[in-house]
């Protein structure tokens, strides 16, 4: 069964890897981030089974109402940024990273559960980095869903539960809400294999799964400018 899917995130590393295969896999897919030769290569190979959104995620937003009448899944790959101020200090870097998914989530789960309401057994992944996943603020306050994305996103199970959407979280294992007691050690994944492994989980809708990576910039590789 061919579903629709928004990649978010999907202009390099594993979003871009997720696009890719699911274009593969005879999906449609509409995809939204930085602008890349390898995203405009996949339009001219895949025609209307790809549609890219430009510009902004706020007028990304806009473009896809406008040209969606619903969605089967939002996969969010909120592991860096492809809206960070120019000219960023490093020591600011991480902060940036964590506070920007934290809003650009908001507004891609805002904008896409109108289409997700009207798909078939709808749901979302949100896949995060150790990066995104990082508590803002003072690190000995309790986490809050305003200063941590995994919180954030597991406060909203109950409403979009209500609408019949799936929610799976794909996440490093958290010290303070840790998902499971067994170690979890980081593996050496590329872009390519946990897209692959990903997308073969999405069928089992399972609320959270843990996902450690040994070297973070192969799946998500960070702003030319830090």
């Amino acid at each position: 069964m061919t579903r629709r899917f928004w990649i978010t995130g999907a202009g390099h590393g594993l979003g871009l890897a997720l696009v890719e295969e699911l274009l593969a896999q005879g999906h449609t897919v509409t995809a939204s981030g930085k602008d890349s030769q390898e995203l405009h290569t996949l339009g001219q190979g895949y025609g209307t089974r790809l549609l890219r959104l430009s510009g902004p995620l706020q007028d990304a937003s806009h473009q896809l109402r406008a040209q969606s009448d619903a969605l089967d899944a939002l996969i969010i790959n909120a592991g860096t940024c492809d809206y960070l101020p120019d000219n960023l200090a490093d020591k600011d870097l991480f902060e940036q990273i964590a506070s920007s998914n934290l809003q650009a989530t908001h507004q891609c789960l805002a904008a896409a559960l109108p289409l997700l309401a009207k798909g078939k057994k709808p749901q979302v992944m949100a896949i995060l980095s150790r990066y995104s996943a990082l508590q803002l603020f003072e690190p000995n306050q309790p986490l809050t869903g305003g200063n941590s994305l995994p919180t954030w996103l597991n406060e909203q199970r109950a409403t979009l539960q209500t609408l019949g959407i799936d929610l799976t979280v794909v996440a490093p294992q958290l010290l303070k809400s840790p998902v499971t007691s067994a170690q979890a050690v980081p593996e050496p994944w590329s872009a390519q294999s946990a897209a692959q492994e990903l997308l073969s989980r999405l069928e089992q809708r399972q609320p959270q799964l843990v996902l450690e990576v040994l070297k973070p910039s192969e799946l998500w590789p960070l702003p030319e400018n830090s």
